[in-house]
């Protein structure tokens, strides 16, 4: 899959702070994102952003799903991580898929 082109330089500028292995990893999981949500029906656009200084992935036009946020989390500097509103379930969702696959912050990354 080509890389989808960044259309917000800001997070582009992010992207560009990480090292190079994390950033290899983050751009797979952004792409994977960008292809998960052209595949899936009722998604429509995905908008990316900052949010809380994290590259940020949100369906603003259909308003069909939460914010999903990717990002090093702080206290483990040789990890990434996915991260979603608390209340969304999307986590559960995910352990219920994926088990033990994952390490997992509470119900929220």
């Amino acid at each position: 899959m080509k890389r989808k082109p960044f259309a917000n330089k800001k997070v582009e500028s992010v992207f560009d702070t990480y090292p190079r292995p994390l950033r290899k990893k983050l751009e797979q999981v952004r792409d994977m994102i960008f292809e998960v949500a052209a595949s899936t029906e009722g998604v429509g656009p995905i908008e990316e952003t900052l949010k809380w200084g994290s590259p940020s992935y949100l369906t603003t036009e259909t308003q069909s799903g939460t914010t999903v946020r990717i990002d090093q989390p702080g206290w483990e500097k040789d990890k990434y991580g996915l991260f979603v509103h608390c209340q969304s379930g999307v986590l559960g969702q995910f352990k219920d898929s994926f088990g033990k696959d994952f390490d997992y912050d509470g119900n929220r990354g």
